[in-house]
């Protein structure tokens, strides 16, 4: 039954809310939320969760790169319309695909605990016990993204890149079928998440590949007034990995970056520190700029008790953390908008200018 915007089914005790939860339809986008679920679950017994899976425009449009399709919400449109017309509750995305500025009213309430963020190399089957380095000659590998193809592309000369899109399950399956492909590069937390990791042949370190900000991490989307599902999912958050992509995410969103240019980042909190390594790379990976910097986040595992530490509806980039205190948040975001600063200083405007300037031309 409905009331309101919101759905009720009935059961032995009374009325029952049903949580509805978003997600694409794809077999990893899938494990994904059911993962999410499992924990909604796990705190709230008494709640009904109804999955709904639904395609996007990155899922129906498989032909054209994903840096040459000039939309910022390939994959989060159609589940954050959705949202928007009370058809579900929340919505469970990959966090990378979350563009860095959200549309009015809607907010990310929560932050799951980070997946291994790097890249992995995925061998055709003749080349299983090779790595990236011992590839033949010429050899084609495939991935759909500019920031992997830049950073590969200067640091294996010897091998060629080719878009190859499609979820996981048809990437691996034209890499198997074909000779297409000597090897592609997947995400190693989709894999892992799908339990495929024999599939992995080597994970690239940030000396060979830096990931892509927010990679590794789920992100739970809700409306900003549905004040009950926030704070619902708001003990899911994982606090190293809030702080983490707060600082990524800020650092792309003050260079203004996207899918259509090559952006890198690389963070850890390690004692009490939190350190963000970015970079900006030209398409061949040819001309680049890369820094670290760090900051204090000694008080992150802290839960806001005060009325002055609570800041409820505070958005850093985005996400909403009201049981992690402000101030180390705002250190977190303060880092991502100072190493874009120092960066575009050094002439990281000009590297992503020509960047999209030559994808918009190819």
């Amino acid at each position: 039954m409905e009331n309101g915007p919101y759905k009720y089914i009935r059961d032995g005790n009374g009325s029952v809310r049903v949580i509805r939860i978003g997600t694409r339809k794809s077999q990893l986008a899938l494990i994904q939320t059911n993962s999410v679920a499992e924990k909604l679950k796990e705190l709230y017994p008494d709640v009904h969760l109804d999955i709904i899976g639904m395609k996007t425009t990155g899922d129906i449009n498989l032909e054209t790169a994903l840096s040459k399709i000039g939309e910022k919400s390939l994959f989060t449109k159609e589940l954050e319309n959705a949202l928007e017309r009370n058809e579900v509750d929340l919505v469970v995305h990959s966090l990378k695909d979350l563009p860095t500025t959200l549309p009015p009213g809607f907010t990310i309430g929560a932050v799951l605990k980070r997946e291994n963020p790097h890249d992995a190399v995925v061998l055709h089957p003749k080349y299983i016990g090779k790595t990236l380095d011992t590839l033949p000659e010429k050899s084609v590998i495939g991935t759909s993204s500019l920031r992997r193809a830049a950073q590969l592309k200067k640091r294996f000369p010897h091998l060629e890149f080719k878009d190859i899109r499609g979820n996981l399950n048809t990437r691996l399956k034209k890499l198997d079928e074909k000779e297409d492909f000597g090897a592609i590069i997947l995400a190693a937390a989709g894999l892992r998440r799908m339990g495929w990791e024999n599939r992995i042949s080597q994970i690239l370190g940030p000396e060979d590949c830096m990931y892509a900000v927010g990679q590794g991490a789920l992100a739970v989307e809700v409306r900003v007034s549905d004040v009950d599902i926030l704070e619902m999912v708001s003990v899911l958050h994982d606090p190293n990995t809030v702080l983490r992509c707060i600082a990524e995410r800020a650092f792309l969103k003050h260079l203004e970056g996207g899918c259509s240019v090559p952006v890198a980042v690389h963070t850890e909190v390690k004692d009490s520190q939190l350190y963000l390594t970015g970079a900006v790379y030209s398409l061949d990976g040819s001309n680049s700029l890369k820094d670290t910097m760090q900051t204090d986040v000694a008080a992150a595992a802290a839960t806001a008790v005060t009325a002055e530490e609570v800041d409820e509806g505070v958005q850093r980039v985005g996400v909403t953390a009201t049981k992690i205190l402000g101030k180390v948040q705002d250190n977190a975001e303060r880092l991502g908008v100072a190493l874009a600063e120092l960066l575009l200083n050094k002439g990281a405007k000009e590297i992503l200018t020509v960047a999209r300037q030559m994808n918009d031309a190819r």
